[in-house]
């Protein structure tokens, strides 16, 4: 039985007005914000299971943009249909096996070459919520490219010692009360981390916090949770601009 990974109606959102553009970048479509002056930092959004059309990622991108990033979030599907919220739960680990978020690489180096030789970036890092999270896992343990990392609620993929071998800083960041992860899911990464993690890494727990919270665009968020969603998303920001 698959957990709901969604404690929200995320039918019910208010609709956003991108700052972005559309571009075609060889067999893949992808969501462009950049910054108003010229910058060689650049950060790649990965979307959740909804894709890269939903609202949300579009909002986070272009709040990523304004912090001088060019900032792109590509089509991690290939134009194949995202999951849907009319979709059935029972179909999700069907669908899943369609959408491994640990066969990212290609997709992945076709964005760090159009931002390195197209865009001018010399420094990248990603950023990547739910499925988008493990895909970030998964990346920076094997893309030396990508400067720096946060995986937001991604589950934890446990098929190895090597999950924990990072090459580049990365940022977990959690909620309290997401029960698609647990909290000892939670603690045994911390504890291989510290065993096995050579580089910079950080985990943070976010109280009272569902699977999702921190894609909420300001108008769809409730008051008691706004504080942590934007101490998440700061922190998330701070993390990128440590290292980028």
């Amino acid at each position: 039985q698959m957990a709901v990974p969604f404690l929200y109606d995320t039918g019910e959102r208010c609709q956003y007005g991108c700052l972005g553009h559309e571009v075609q970048i060889e067999h893949i479509k992808a969501y462009v914000c950049r910054p108003s002056f010229f910058t060689e930092k650049a950060v790649i959004v990965i979307h959740d299971i909804f894709g890269w059309l939903f609202p949300d990622i579009r909002y986070i991108v272009d709040l990523i943009a304004g912090h001088g990033y060019i900032t792109i979030c590509p089509d991690f599907f290939k134009g194949t249909d995202p999951w849907k919220t009319t979709d059935h739960w029972a179909d999700f680990a069907d669908w899943m096996k369609h959408h491994d978020p640990k066969k990212v690489d290609k997709e992945a180096d076709v964005v760090l070459k159009y931002l390195k030789e197209q865009c001018g970036a010399k420094k990248i890092g990603i950023v990547g919520f739910s499925w988008g999270g493990m895909a970030v896992h998964h990346l920076m343990l094997k893309n030396p490219q990508l400067t720096a990392g946060v995986s937001l609620y991604g589950r934890i993929i446990r098929d190895s010692e090597e999950r924990y071998n990072l090459l580049n800083p990365t940022f977990f960041i959690f909620g309290e009360k997401d029960h698609t992860i647990s909290y000892d899911q939670i603690t045994l990464l911390e504890e291989k981390l510290k065993q096995y993690c050579k580089v910079a890494y950080k985990i943070k727990v976010y109280p009272g916090q569902v699977h999702g919270f921190a894609q909420l665009k300001p108008e769809d968020m409730k008051p008691d949770d706004k504080p942590y969603i934007e101490e998440a998303r700061k922190d998330m920001i701070d993390w990128i601009k440590m290292f980028i």
